[in-house]
């Protein structure tokens, strides 16, 4: 599948495919994870703080880094925009497990089904971008597949740490 079929823009395609979205999506996971033993609402609240916390950090290293490469010449605004562009995956990343824990803390949905959609649902999406990052270089589905199946085990890696730590 390639962006075009899945009616994504190109720059929300290059944000996606980002290894800020990738990233984002892991630590997601491992917050629902270390928070699932209260209820969808905490897990809500935790995701939310850490991702924005994680952004920024994410956002200021870049900058920092950006600044150092230049030696300053790139200058604190444009390195600034540069950066938080390419830290924007993170944020976007996290927005479908935000919603299901959402849909958790207003009771649409129980508690405990709501943190098992969200780690599902996010060992899904790692799973399609690993696949999508792969289709935009190889034509071959063997290359693709094992890509979707390595970048899903982040995923499930912290889906089998929950079942154990919480069961």
């Amino acid at each position: 599948m390639t962006d075009e079929q899945l009616h994504i823009t190109p720059r929300v395609g290059r944000i996606l495919m980002s290894e800020e979205a990738i990233y984002g999506l892991i630590l997601v996971s491992g917050m629902i994870v270390v928070s699932a033993r209260g209820t969808s609402w905490e897990a809500f609240v935790t995701v939310t703080v850490t991702v924005i916390v994680f952004f920024a950090a994410h956002v200021f290293a870049g900058t920092l880094g950006r600044l150092a490469a230049t030696d300053g010449h790139a200058g604190l605004r444009a390195s600034l925009r540069a950066s938080a562009r390419q830290s924007g995956g993170m944020l976007i990343a996290s927005v479908p497990p935000l919603i299901i824990l959402l849909l958790g803390a207003t009771r649409v949905i129980e508690d405990t089904a709501a943190l098992w959609a969200a780690l599902i649902a996010n060992t899904v999406l790692l799973g399609a971008l690993g696949w999508i990052a792969v289709a935009r270089w190889s034509t071959h589905w063997l290359p693709r597949i094992l890509s979707a199946l390595i970048t899903a085990a982040f995923g499930g890696v912290l889906i089998l740490l929950k079942a154990v730590i919480h069961h």
